[in-house]
Parts: C-alpha cells; sequence; structure tokens
C-alpha cells in the first residue's frame, strides 16, 4: 500500500488527470492520444519531449496514440520530412496506432464543417488583405473593427467559397473567417481565419484542392474525427484553447467523445535552438552539412552522433513534465546520454593526439596479445585481443617533459602503466628542429604482462595506447556547442536584436587524425563506443574503406560546463 501511495505523489499533472478520467469513466474508459507534427522540418529534441509524453502515455494507461500529420500548409511541406519523421518515432522505440494519419485525410469533412459554420452564421467570406485583417483585429487594449464583409449574405459566403474551393481566385483575393466577437478580450477570438486560398499543390491530394485550413480550425477537428481524448499541446497555445472549444461547441455532435487540450512546457535547452525555421535557415545557409548534422538538435543528428534512443528517452523521463516554461541545461541530456552507454558501449582503444613510443628492449620481431575487457558494466560482452609490439602510439598530452606536481603520466624516468599490458619507463625522447617531440624511447618490464606486477609496486599512472603495426587511421570529428551564447533564441526581440546567428561557435566543428585499434572499423554504423579515457564516439554515415570517419559522442565529463567558462 505505501508503494503504491508512493508511486501516487510521483504522477505528472497529466497522469493525475488521466487517472481521474479513467476512473470517472470520463472517455467511456480509455485514452487516446495523438502526436501531430507539421511535415515541414526534422524533428527535433523538443518533439522528442513530446513523442516521449504521448506515446508513454498511451503505452501506461493502455491507449493509444496516433500518428497525424498537419499537413496543411502544401508551400512547406515535403514527403522527405513524413519519412523522416516516421523513422525518427520508431528509432525512439513508437509504434503510432494503425495507418499514420494526415489533416489532409479530413479535408472534405473539414470544407463540410466550414460550410455548417457559414450555414448557421457562424462564418463569412471576407476580402480583406492579411495587412488589413491584421489592422482591423485591434490591439491587446483595443477592440477589432468589423470587416465590411463580416454581415455579407449566407448564400454569398456559401457561392464565394464553393468558388474559392474550385480554383476560381488568385492566391490572398479571399478569406474565410469566423464571425465571433471584434471586441473580445482574447484576439484569437476576434473573427479569427480559417481558410485561405493557396493554388499550390499538395504532396498528398494534388490539385484537387485550391484552398487550405489554418491550424486553429483543423486542429481540434482532426481530434474530434480521431476520437481524441486528450489533446497535449505546449503552454504556448493556452489563449488559443478558447477557439478550440469554440469550434467543438459549433460544431461537435455532444453525444461523441469531445476532446480536451491540456497545456504542458516546450521543452527550452542552452545552446540549443527549438525552431525548425531557423534549424532550416541553417540547413539552407550551409552552416551545416543538413539536418542531420551531428552538431543539430534533430533527432536524426542525435542518432548520427551517436545517442541512443534509451538515453533520450530516459532524459524525457528525467526532465519531467512542467506546468511552466523552464530552462534545461544540455549537461542534463549529454548525462542521460552517457549514463546509457555506460552500460551498454564497447571500450576500444584510440589514440586521438598520437606519438610514437618505441621500446627499445622488446623484441623487434613478433609481438603478444593482449586481453582486453569489452566492458567491465558487463561482463557478458566479453573480451577481445588486441595486438601489441614495439612501437605503439600515446597521447601527446600523456607524456611531458618537466612533469608538473602530481602528473601521473609518462615522463623521463618515470614508470606508468599500458592498459592492459605492461609497465614502461621512459629512458629518452627524440625532438625535432621546431624543438617538438616526436618520439619517445622507453623500456618494458617483461614480468608485468596484463598490467600487473608480482611484486605488487604502486603505479599511480595507468594510460591507453594502440599498436602502431595494427592501428589504423581514422578522421575524427570533435564537436562544442553550436552556439557561444546558452539562450541563443533569447535577443530576438531586442530594440537592435542580435539574430542568434550572431553566437554561431567557429569552433564547433575541430577534425582531427587518430590511431585507432582496427576493431573498431567493424563496429557497424549506429554502434556507440567508448574510446578509454576519451569519451564515447560512433562511426559516421560518412566512412568509407579508404577513410574511417567517426563522430564524437559526448566526452567523459561534462563539455558544455566547461564552454560556459571559456
Amino acid at each position: 500500500m505505501e508503494e503504491v501511495t508512493k508511486e501516487k505523489k510521483n504522477l505528472n499533472f497529466l497522469e493525475q488527470i488521466i487517472e481521474e478520467d479513467l476512473a470517472n469513466n470520463t472517455h467511456g474508459g480509455t485514452i487516446t492520444v495523438r502526436f501531430p507534427p507539421e511535415p515541414n522540418g526534422y524533428l527535433h529534441i523538443g518533439h522528442a519531449k513530446s513523442i516521449c509524453l504521448n506515446f508513454g502515455l498511451a503505452q501506461n494507461y493502455g491507449g493509444k496514440c496516433n500518428l497525424r500529420f498537419d499537413d496543411t500548409n502544401p508551400a512547406k511541406e515535403d514527403v522527405e520530412y513524413v519519412e523522416s519523421i516516421q523513422e525518427d518515432v520508431r528509432w525512439l522505440g513508437f509504434q503510432w496506432a494503425d495507418e499514420p494519419k494526415y489533416a489532409s485525410d479530413y479535408f472534405e469533412e473539414l470544407y463540410q464543417m466550414a460550410v455548417k459554420l457559414i450555414k448557421d452564421g457562424k462564418a463569412y467570406v471576407d476580402a480583406l488583405t492579411p495587412d488589413e485583417v491584421q489592422a482591423y483585429r485591434g490591439t491587446i487594449t483595443e477592440a477589432g473593427r468589423p470587416s465590411p464583409w463580416r454581415d455579407r449574405p449566407i448564400e454569398e459566403s456559401l457561392s464565394l467559397f464553393e468558388r474559392m474551393r474550385n480554383g476560381e481566385f488568385e492566391d490572398g483575393r479571399y478569406l474565410l473567417r469566423a464571425k465571433i466577437d471584434m471586441a473580445h478580450t482574447n484576439m484569437f477570438m476576434r473573427d479569427p481565419l480559417l481558410y485561405r486560398i493557396r493554388n499550390i499543390e499538395h504532396h498528398r491530394t494534388g490539385k484537387k484542392w485550391a484552398i487550405y485550413p489554418l491550424y486553429d480550425f483543423a486542429h481540434g477537428q482532426c481530434d474530434y474525427i480521431e476520437g481524441i481524448t486528450h489533446s497535449i499541446c505546449t503552454l504556448e497555445f493556452i489563449p488559443h484553447r478558447p477557439l478550440y472549444e469554440w469550434f467543438l461547441e459549433q460544431l461537435a455532435d455532444p453525444t461523441k467523445i469531445i476532446p480536451h487540450q491540456y497545456e504542458f512546457a516546450r521543452l527550452n535547452m542552452t545552446y540549443t535552438l527549438m525552431s525548425k525555421r531557423k534549424l532550416l535557415q541553417l540547413v539552407q545557409n550551409k552552416v551545416v552539412t543538413g539536418w542531420d548534422d551531428p552538431r543539430m538538435p534533430t533527432i536524426s543528428g542525435m542518432r548520427r552522433r551517436g545517442y541512443t534512443a534509451e538515453g533520450i528517452r530516459n532524459f524525457a523521463e528525467r526532465i519531467g513534465v512542467a506546468k511552466r516554461d523552464n530552462l534545461i541545461d544540455i549537461s542534463s541530456l549529454e548525462f542521460s546520454i552517457r549514463e546509457d552507454l555506460n552500460k551498454k558501449a564497447i571500450r576500444f582503444m584510440g589514440v586521438l593526439d598520437p606519438i610514437k613510443v618505441i621500446i627499445t628492449n622488446y623484441p623487434e620481431a613478433g609481438g603478444d596479445l593482449i586481453i582486453a575487457t569489452n566492458n567491465p558494466e558487463d561482463e557478458t560482452m566479453g573480451k577481445r585481443l588486441m595486438k601489441f609490439s614495439r612501437e605503439i602510439y600515446i597521447e601527446r598530452d600523456d607524456f611531458m617533459e618537466v612533469p608538473q606536481k602530481k602528473y601521473h603520466r609518462l615522463a623521463p624516468g618515470k614508470e606508468v602503466r599500458l592498459r592492459y599490458a605492461y609497465y614502461i619507463t621512459c629512458t629518452d625522447f627524440v625532438k625535432d628542429t621546431d624543438g617538438q617531440i616526436t618520439e619517445i624511447h622507453c623500456t618494458y618490464d617483461p614480468e608485468t604482462f596484463g598490467g600487473q606486477s608480482e611484486d605488487n609496486r604502486k603505479i599511480p599512472g595507468t594510460i591507453h595506447w594502440v599498436d602502431a603495426a595494427s592501428a589504423i587511421d581514422a578522421e575524427v570529428r570533435l564537436y562544442e556547442p553550436m552556439f557561444t551564447d546558452p539562450t541563443p533564441e533569447a535577443y530576438e526581440n531586442e530594440i537592435e536584436p542580435k539574430k542568434f546567428m550572431h553566437f554561431l561557435n567557429p569552433n564547433s566543428l575541430t577534425v582531427i587524425r587518430a590511431k585507432v585499434e582496427p576493431a573498431v572499423a567493424e563496429s557497424g554504423r549506429e554502434a556507440t563506443f567508448q574510446f578509454e579515457r576519451k569519451g564515447y564516439f560512433c562511426v559516421d554515415k560518412d566512412s568509407t574503406t579508404e577513410n574511417l570517419v567517426i563522430n564524437r559522442t559526448v566526452t567523459l565529463r561534462d563539455s558544455y560546463a566547461k564552454a560556459q567558462q571559456k
């Protein structure tokens, strides 16, 4: 009983509402929700939160979640976006009910609903231009003015609306508006637009329609048609809710399920854009290589970077569902990804800034096979063999000519442990004409095979390495935040606005050449692994047999905290 009580206290407000509705048999004991993206861009991490919320509620309460595309603006929509959205939802681990649905599935029903509003004297065809509509709407403190065509005869509006549908007029010539209240305190209730003329071919309906419904009209009616019980939106739709309810009052059958709109706080995250329009600018201006550029906060970009679906779901669960806007530090997302990968990612050796080490007392011919653990967090992942020979590579910063106090890595006369291999001691090093160290000479203790000594002497430093003879070259792409300011969109409304492009980080991508063990090339695409001591990485889709390309997924520690200190 105590466990149940504790669980109840942890319910978010939407879960509380749903449980109360189910207990009261409000919608016949069912729950039907929907995820309604516009197919005008790729989904980002904010959409991922909404996906996890809606599909998660359906799963947890035995209901269903529809995937419904809000395809009411053919000027910005594309089949490419439709396909990418479906791929993203599946990748996150969810499956929608039945076949994907589209607002365009209901164009005829929506049209007939608009006709009903006209016949009931609740809508009229207006001839004002968009600018005039805005001017007539008034302000927050001043009532709007009625359009000169507000009292157009019903039969005339019906005739014009039909002719609009048939494509007899150019774009912008007429609008269909609801007739509500031009003095209403809520600006959205001042005769909102229902339909506009768009002589554009639709990606699903072709040239069948010359008019398209606006979101505020289509959204609620599609919910009603599909029997949605809980229409979950973000907070910016709170002022739209009275209009949502007004349309349902005029058009819905009270004996059927009437959806209700609930609002939650959208995801706002540091160093991150949450606008498909602005992300599209990055793509169009070639700031990034595409929607799936690993620097992008898109689901496809995060997948390419090596983020895991489970890590993203855990992040969505961790930040929870709130009623007020807040700003989530992106380090929370990094933590969730890192936490998930720590349990499942295989460990490899990779040297990002290689310098050669020659073990002078090691046999020039032959070598050893070293046994390495694939994941110390999961013994079932087994072990692998690594080659070891006289010449190896280590990280350049794992050697210091004049070591600082408490420096526990390689230095002249200092002994360190090579991970899984031997103890080595630096005896000499070579510099080029510029004074750069190009080669380190060491000796090894053959009695320390496996990184252990019989005398159990204490070796404070352990470093990673790769075998020079068998290591392969790799192009490694290192990522930093795309923006130098944690809130790149915060300055948009200033008198002298600094656009988000002003804060682009010129160091968001650094490409280096590394040496990695051969097994990395066999790990497969989208499989994320850890380079010991360096972070989590994955093989990029740009890889070829001639050029192995690797993305850094996330560092072993919070890299964004460091970015804020710069």
